[in-house]
């Protein structure tokens, strides 16, 4: 079972958002923005804040295939 974040990248495209304005405004750390970058697993906290800050439904943000 594989895991994507492009449609959070595609997301912040949209909202004309940079990375780091996005890490700064979903309160994550480094560390975790590179793991999303890799289409690592990330904790449902962290997707949860995420989802807060771009006000967006968690299926908005990444897929499961």
């Amino acid at each position: 079972m594989a895991i994507s974040y492009n449609k959070l990248w595609k997301l912040l495209i949209d909202k004309n958002m940079t990375k780091t304005q996005f890490r700064i405004k979903a309160d994550i750390g480094t560390s975790t923005l590179a793991k999303l970058g890799k289409n690592e697993q990330v904790s449902m906290d962290v997707l949860l804040k995420i989802c807060k800050s771009l006000q967006c439904d968690i299926s908005d943000v990444m897929e499961v295939k």
